[in-house]
């Protein structure tokens, strides 16, 4: 009986990766398909139309069909905490867009690796929290890697290079800001769209307005077929709640070390799989310099993975609260840097 159950876990978080593998690499590929087959660059009205449908998503899972519980927040929690948090999940999500316009899946993908790195340089520089030295080992490969593959990339641009690394900096931002300021508040992935998707649809509509109105209008007059291309376009912001939802399965089914190494050789399915669509050319290095990236991704999950289980500096080995402090020495990063996926 007991083996039977072991074999179902397997099971259950096989398919909890592999469908989350899914919904992430075709969120990419079906965007990146926008902005370049279908000549719909607007990336401000892409998000925006992923925030409306991240809203509605959201809605029908816990006001309608009640598949999770709504957590509550006190009204002025939701402009004093949650708008923050919003303004800058909007600007991460709308860089990600930008970076996608101008450079290839497999160059994004690995600049996006970077953000462990900067999130925690930031706590180091802003926070003035401290980390052990194995936490500062761990990021040399991730930077080896990115420097590697910049100067190896055979389609650089500098401008979506830009957005791809000042994306790693909102991401890395958001995460330390939900820290901060939510608080008392235990988001799943769900709620988190619940009550964020709103607010970033309303942040990013009338830039979008002003900004891309004119030129989707333009679109729209020279476009072969804009009704299916509109279709795709919306189809990407359904993928892209389905993303959502599928990252809050995946948590519940995996380990953390497992969920690292999942989210790490995702990164890898969504080069590949770009590479054989686009056929973007790669050069040798490049590849090194992406895998290299990816294995200090890898590395530094294991080293925050292990330095979790220690008790802190001069504490008899008991059972460690949440909330007990390590003196000057933060070990870890505050929460989990491979959660930056939601769109």
């Amino acid at each position: 009986m007991e083996e039977s159950l072991c074999n179902w876990a397997v099971v259950r978080s096989l398919l909890a990766i592999l469908q989350w593998w899914a919904f992430n690499v075709t969120v990419i590929i079906t965007n990146k398909w926008i902005f370049q087959k279908l000549d719909f660059k607007f990336p401000l009205s892409v998000s925006c139309i992923h925030f409306i449908c991240s809203s509605i998503g959201a809605y029908i899972v816990i006001k309608v069909l009640k598949l999770k519980p709504l957590i509550t927040v006190d009204p002025e929690d939701r402009w004093r905490r949650i708008f923050p948090m919003s303004f800058v999940f909007c600007i991460n999500i709308v860089l990600g867009n930008v970076s996608l316009r101008y450079i290839p899946v497999s160059f994004m993908q690995t600049i996006k690796s970077f953000t462990p790195a900067t999130t925690v340089v930031l706590q180091w520089l802003v926070w003035r929290k401290y980390f052990d030295w194995r936490i500062w080992a761990s990021l040399v490969p991730i930077v080896g890697g990115i420097l590697l593959t910049s100067v190896t990339e055979l389609s650089f641009n500098m401008f979506g290079f830009c957005a791809a690394l000042f994306g790693c900096l909102a991401t890395s931002t958001k995460t330390i800001l939900a820290e901060s300021l939510l608080h008392g508040y235990k988001f799943d992935s769900i709620n988190t769209v619940y009550y964020m998707a709103p607010f970033a649809t309303m942040i990013l509509g009338i830039p979008a307005l002003l900004l891309e109105g004119s030129g989707i209008i333009d679109w729209l007059n020279t476009h072969p077929t804009p009704l299916s291309a509109f279709i795709i376009i919306f189809t990407s912001g359904v993928l892209a709640f389905c993303l959502n939802f599928s990252i809050f399965y995946v948590i519940h089914s995996t380990t953390a070390v497992t969920f690292n190494v999942a989210g790490n050789l995702k990164v890898a399915v969504a080069v590949l799989v770009s590479w054989l669509i686009f056929r973007n050319p790669i050069s040798g290095l490049n590849a090194v310099g992406c895998g290299i990236t990816l294995i200090g991704c890898t590395f530094y999950g294991y080293v925050r993975h292990m330095l979790s289980q220690q008790p802190p500096p001069g504490t008899p080995r008991t059972p460690r609260t949440p909330r007990t402090p390590r003196n000057r020495m933060e070990l870890l990063p505050l929460v989990n840097d491979k959660l930056d996926d939601k769109v």
